[in-house]
């Protein structure tokens, strides 16, 4: 199978034991909603897979892309205190993790991180597709934070579905879809920045 192809085998591996776990949690807890991001998640791993085949995307890339499964999945399963957070619930978990007014939520963090490495992996497969070099011009730059925001507004989606088909959902209002669009963008800008310094840190050591 290709998922065990020497480059992708210990992301798969560490994927696929995490994400047998949480299932093992959510089946226990009788939790649909972590049941339907599991499932969105394994169509998402198969789209990943899908590129790979073409790109064969860096390390960097593959375990920024496992990590991120982690604590996507963890954030809405992992029970926290009340006292973590300044956001009232009857059964808080990580997702909800805010320890003051002024502190990103953890689902924010979680959204920058995961749509800034969006950014890396479109310009990873930009340039296996086009076969050169993409110049990180202006325009490029621009490109790729826009694919970073489609994407990110294809989230929002998948969890509109999961709040009008899914009772007692965890992911909030119009005030938290705002908010992660927000982060969604200034992960976005740092992975453009982070692209633009080590071309230009790399550019120096050669």
């Amino acid at each position: 199978m290709y998922i065990f192809k020497p480059h992708l085998r210990p992301y798969s591996i560490i994927v696929i034991s995490y994400m047998a776990v949480f299932l093992g949690i959510a089946l226990k807890i009788q939790n649909s909603e972590f049941l339907f991001y599991q499932v969105t998640m394994m169509i998402i791993i198969g789209f990943v897979v899908y590129m790979d085949k073409r790109v064969t995307f860096s390390a960097l890339v593959l375990g920024g892309l496992a990590f991120w499964g982690f604590v996507h999945l963890a954030g809405g399963l992992i029970p926290i205190p009340q006292s973590w957070t300044v956001i009232e619930s009857s059964a808080p978990v990580l997702y909800d993790l805010k320890l003051s007014q002024y502190t990103p939520k953890y689902d924010q963090l979680v959204h920058a991180f995961g749509f800034g490495l969006s950014v890396i992996a479109a310009h990873e497969a930009l340039q296996a597709h086009l076969k050169k070099t993409l110049p990180l011009s202006l325009p490029i730059c621009v490109t790729l934070f826009f694919i970073a925001l489609g994407l990110g507004a294809l989230n929002e989606m998948i969890e509109f579905v999961a709040v009008i088909s899914i009772p007692n959902t965890n992911v909030g209002g119009y005030l938290n879809t705002g908010w992660d669009l927000v982060s969604n963008a200034v992960g976005a800008l740092i992975g453009v920045l982070y692209l633009k310094l080590r071309r230009r840190n790399l550019s120096k050591i050669l």
